[in-house]
């Protein structure tokens, strides 16, 4: 009973992710902040769903304005960092490239505190197996939420490539059309152009 209501402390003390989908304009960068404590670990993944060539500027900067990580014209990536200090976290993504497209963004923030641990507390049999039980139950929730990040991410990527399929497809016919109509034009041309032909060299 008593590991059970462990387990059940430690699932309730794991911070959810949160998934976004946004629309970046031309021209414009849009940016959104986290507050973290010092040691706190935030993943950050993204994927360009709709617009231009699929890329996005992507940029990470901490409270001292220290550039933690930047990306440019990248379609999809996943970066994790630890914070250095405590504070306000920004990070942005820039459609500054682009003068008329604008990006559909799919991101996910995950941010796991920190497990804390009482100084000077005597380790015992039964709290060395709860942190081995902890640590296995932190590993399996990360593992399911990086299964349902993918799962959401696979699912914007068969959406891309369905519409790429479906534009390419609707070339393909309008451009099959276009050599049907060229084809039946120059055989009803010739076929005009030689019945001239034979007319005038019968009046001769």
């Amino acid at each position: 009973m008593n590991s059970l209501t462990w387990i059940l402390a430690i699932l309730l003390s794991i911070t959810p992710a949160a998934s976004y989908f946004i629309h970046v304009d031309a021209n414009e960068e849009q940016c959104f902040f986290d507050r973290l404590t010092s040691g706190t670990k935030m993943g950050l993944m993204f994927e360009v769903a709709e617009g231009g060539f699929l890329d996005i500027d992507v940029k990470i900067t901490g409270p001292d304005n220290k550039e933690i990580y930047k990306g440019e014209r990248e379609s999809s990536g996943k970066f994790t960092f630890a914070a250095h200090m405590d504070g306000v976290y920004t990070y942005c993504f820039g459609n500054k490239m682009s003068t008329m497209t604008p990006k559909a963004v799919m991101f996910t923030v995950e941010i796991t505190e920190p497990h804390a641990q009482a100084p000077g507390a005597p380790v015992s049999q039964d709290a060395a197996d709860n942190a081995k039980l902890e640590e296995m139950v932190r590993e399996l929730s990360s593992a399911l939420m990086s299964v349902k990040h993918e799962q959401e991410y696979m699912e914007v990527r068969e959406r891309v490539h369905r519409n790429i399929n479906e534009n390419t497809n609707s070339r393909v016919v309008m451009w099959a059309a276009f050599e049907a109509f060229v084809l039946v034009g120059m055989t009803v041309g010739q076929i005009f152009y030689l019945k001239r032909f034979f007319e005038v060299r019968t009046m001769v």
